[in-house]
């Protein structure tokens, strides 16, 4: 029987020659990762099970990167709680303050996600590292507990709706235009629990940084995880990188699909997001005139070194308007390294920037760039939901670095080419 990249990598990782659709199986794990928002949680539950050690100390990664550097004594509290945690079970992948970094760009960096993989998150945008043919997913705290204990979890085996980009991407057109398209089309719900696989030669032509992208926000869509077959842009990128061996699963030639899209890129411009969904997507011709307060480049779909690069492209010799906030987090201290060596962060300090260390921030209204009752942002987050990013009453617009740069310029909704 023939089977998709998901079916095959569960089947490979329960025991099993094949599985469908529907199926209730057993997995191994790769990898278990959680945050100082959830890990608090899973510590507890842990605790219960009356087990003195993980199942593995080199397949547990814990970054504290929600609330980090700690904002308050409650935030400071959870992450004394990881800490201790992963000091008494020597976890070898715990990444303190000024090692780690946004945990969804941090764990590519590492090499700790890698194709085939079975990885659990206890954060939503674990689906992330299916740009490199993983089955990633997020779950819940007590699952995380359960996977550190045992190195297994159940899942439900999801159908995979197969998504195919053809044609050539119009300027200023990435990764981040093509999800939002994808989920304006389809609706937040339109892929609920089916793994989305990502095809066709505009997905070929995407760099790992876009297809991380795309693969972070399947779940905007309510997809089990958002993959893309690994190829030799997976490999290079794996090369100096990748801590084991890892196998590759590709869906057969004839494999069943629940559902099949086809889009041509050809015919996406820019896209923004309008309040309070993903999913209401407009072009950036279609946007009108709506000004803004703040602007946040960064997070874990558009915190690499490619989205900074963007982002510096379009500022470079430019300001920000008045009395619009412009706030900067790379996704690493690697990134934010790398962006100093080639002279990005100046170009943003100079455009007008705060330029802040590498941590999840503003993107769920934690701190950094927290809305006031009735401001608005242009933000590369992923989400901007009612109260996402500070006050209910305030709005979150999702775009590309580059809408959310001429956006900072223009002190009002633009695309790039309105400032180049």
């Amino acid at each position: 029987m023939s089977m998709t990249m998901v079916e095959k990598i569960i089947a490979s990782h329960s025991g099993q020659d094949q599985v469908k659709p529907e199926d209730l199986v057993v997995v191994d794990l790769d990898l278990v990762l959680g945050n100082d928002v959830t890990t608090p949680v899973a510590v507890k539950e842990f605790a219960k099970l009356g087990i003195d050690q993980v199942y593995d100390k080199e397949r547990i990664a814990i970054v504290p990167d929600h609330f980090a550097p700690n904002k308050d004594i409650n935030s400071a509290e959870q992450s004394k709680i990881i800490r201790e945690f992963a000091q008494a079970k020597e976890i070898k992948n715990y990444f303190e303050i000024g090692e780690m970094g946004i945990e969804h760009c941090l764990l590519p960096e590492k090499g700790l996600a890698l194709p085939g993989d079975i990885i659990i998150g206890a954060d939503s945008h674990t689906c992330t590292y299916g740009a490199f043919g993983a089955l990633a997913t997020g779950i819940g705290s007590t699952d995380m507990a359960v996977g550190m204990a045992t190195g297994k979890a159940w899942m439900r085996v999801p159908e995979t709706f197969k998504f195919e980009y053809t044609g050539q991407l119009q300027p200023w057109v990435g990764g981040k235009d093509l999800i939002l398209y994808t989920i304006g089309q389809i609706g937040v719900d339109g892929a609920r629990y089916k793994a989305m696989e990502f095809t066709g030669e505009a997905i070929e032509n995407l760099s790992m940084a876009h297809r991380m992208t795309m693969s972070n926000m399947a779940i905007e869509a309510g997809g089990k995880c958002g993959l893309i077959a690994p190829d030799e842009t997976t490999f290079d990128y794996l090369k100096d990188r990748a801590q084991r061996n890892y196998t590759v699963f590709t869906s057969d030639k004839d494999a069943k699909y629940a559902k099949t899209y086809k889009f041509d890129v050809s015919t996406i411009e820019p896209q923004v997001a309008f309040p309070h969904l993903p999913e209401n997507t407009r072009g950036i011709s279609d946007v009108g005139d709506i000004k803004i307060d703040q602007v946040i480049i960064g997070s874990c779909t558009n915190g690499r070194l490619e989205d900074l690069r963007l982002a510096a492209k379009v500022l470079k010799g430019k300001k920000k308007a008045p009395y619009v906030r412009l706030i900067i987090f790379p996704g690493t201290q690697q990134i934010y390294l790398d962006a100093m060596a080639e002279g990005i962060i100046r170009t943003l300090i100079e455009a007008g920037a705060a330029v802040s260390t590498p941590t999840c921030g503003p993107c769920l209204g934690g701190h950094m760039g927290v809305l006031a009752k009735g401001e608005r942002a242009v933000a590369t987050t992923n989400r901007n939901f009612v109260g996402r990013m500070g006050h209910p009453e305030s709005e979150v617009y999702l775009s590309n670095p580059a809408v959310a740069a001429a956006s900072a310029i223009m002190g009002k909704i633009a695309g790039p080419e309105e400032v180049m």
